[in-house]
């Protein structure tokens, strides 16, 4: 099990938080989860799970699978290059200015579903209106397990 570095996590999340120009709070309010929890992941005292870094990344509007390096829950060597590919396909797809926020996601959703079909699956199956399971690695485990990457 990878150990998990979230003094270095929390010093991240803060610096994107302030870029974000976003209080706390506010973070912690998009993420859904507590502001005390936010700013003891931000100070180093928690480990957050897997789930709760995507909704943060999420909320920040950054990579999820970033966040699951700087966690330590994911090898970025190993990783590096898949990650490149449906990294840069992604973010090209979020940060075009001419598409809606519904656009975006119908068009990753299908992004990811031609991979899937493909035989790889880089998320859990996308739930009718969620989102948020369109993005980043599948993991499971929780606070106390490092999440893994499954093949589908």
């Amino acid at each position: 099990m990878a150990s998990l570095n979230v003094g270095n996590l929390g010093e991240y999340l803060r610096e994107q938080r302030r870029t974000a120009q976003l209080s706390l709070r506010q973070l912690a309010d998009a993420a859904g989860v507590s502001n005390p929890y936010l700013s003891q992941i931000e100070r180093g005292l928690r480990k957050p799970s897997a789930e709760v870094l995507q909704q943060v990344a999420k909320a920040l509007r950054i990579s999820a699978e970033t966040l699951y390096v700087r966690a330590g829950i994911l090898d970025a060597e190993r990783d590096r290059e898949e990650w490149q590919r449906e990294g840069a396909t992604t973010a090209v797809i979020l940060a075009d200015p001419t598409l809606t926020e519904r656009q975006k996601q119908v068009l990753l959703q299908i992004y990811e579903s031609f991979r899937k079909e493909n035989g790889f699956v880089a998320g859990p199956d996308p739930a009718p209106d969620d989102d948020t399971s369109i993005r980043g690695p599948r993991v499971t485990g929780g606070d106390d397990a490092a999440p893994r990457r499954t093949a589908g």
